[in-house]
């Protein structure tokens, strides 16, 4: 049975950092894309950050440069270190697997599986 698991969201003010972590069990994410999502209030869910079984990454726009995505195959776990912290990063955010195994533009709106969500909240 595959699971997600995040932790690691919280308050925090602009231009502070967090990091998020998610932990799989029921698969073997070294051998399959995952990555996280965000949803926020009023707003489209939003494809954050995702990473390949290659360890080919990819972010959206608004995040790169301040997001870094990572993954430790021994303890089954993604990362999503997120720096400079901004008020529109406020969201749910949400670790989660594409149905189709991809990485790609388009990741985000084919969701397999997915974990309960943490939220971050950026405010000063």
């Amino acid at each position: 049975q595959v699971q997600l698991v995040e932790s690691g969201g919280g308050l925090v003010q602009p231009g502070g950092s967090l990091r998020l972590s998610c932990a799989a069990s029921g698969f073997t994410i070294g051998s399959y894309a995952i990555g996280w999502f965000r949803q926020a209030p009023g707003k489209q869910r939003e494809g954050v950050s995702c990473i390949t079984s290659g360890s080919t990454k990819r972010y959206t726009d608004s995040v790169k440069g301040r997001f870094t995505i990572s993954r430790d195959n021994n303890k089954n776990t993604v990362y999503l270190q997120m720096n400079s912290l901004k008020p529109d990063d406020t969201a749910v955010y949400y670790c989660a697997t594409d149905v189709r195994g991809l990485c790609d533009s388009s990741w985000y709106r084919n969701l397999g599986s997915w974990g309960q969500g943490t939220q971050v909240t950026v405010t000063s």
